[in-house]
């Protein structure tokens, strides 16, 4: 079945590797490397920090004044969350191929879990996509279930019809639940090549 519906999550899809932007980070920071990612992936404050922070429940500077904390001393909280999430720039090539599909009558749509208030330009957004779900915005973040419907509702399309690319293998299994078809991002020419049959673009 030719899918109608392309949805994308932002950071580590549209944009060059998160984690890789965090070891950047670290890197001038004097950390040792991986320190963002392990904390985020064994430190239950770290991941509380997160989830508050995505969900929209915590406020950007308690977020850079408690992730600070946990990072250690010397780590200033003014402007974290953009020195954590410096380096990761655009995808030049997934952004023109969303562009592309939308052309060719793909409805497409974002899910994105927020990293704060105003990390989106919001006139990308109205030109890349049907709809937009960004989840500090509707209080519910991936791989919470109910975001996924959402993502689809806004585009206009059942699940089934949709696909959607994520770069965290963890964020595809509830989507793939729905009945979406999943992809798991890791560079720019594997995910177009296999997203162009399933959409029916030719090549």
């Amino acid at each position: 079945m030719t899918l109608r519906g392309l949805l994308v999550d932002w950071g580590g899809v549209l944009t060059s590797d998160v984690f890789a932007s965090f070891d950047a980070f670290c890197a001038r920071e004097g950390l040792p490397p991986g320190t963002v990612r392990e904390l985020f992936r064994a430190d239950p404050s770290a991941r509380e920090l997160l989830a508050g922070l995505e969900d929209g429940t915590l406020p950007d500077a308690q977020f850079e004044a408690g992730f600070a904390a946990l990072l250690g001393p010397g780590i200033a909280p003014e402007g974290l969350i953009g020195r954590l999430m410096g380096d990761a720039g655009d995808d030049p090539a997934m952004l023109e191929f969303v562009r592309s599909a939308r052309r060719a009558g793909i409805r497409t749509g974002l899910i994105s879990n927020s990293w704060g208030v105003d990390r989106y330009d919001r006139e990308v957004l109205v030109e890349l996509f049907d709809g937009v779900v960004i989840s500090g915005e509707v209080g519910l973040r991936k791989p919470a279930p109910e975001i996924y419907a959402l993502g689809a509702e806004a585009v206009g399309l059942p699940p089934a019809a949709c696909a959607y690319v994520d770069d965290l293998p963890g964020n595809l299994k509830p989507a793939r639940a729905l009945g979406m078809t999943t992809l798991h991002h890791r560079d720019a020419d594997a995910t177009i090549a296999a997203l162009r049959p399933l959409l029916g673009l030719a090549s």
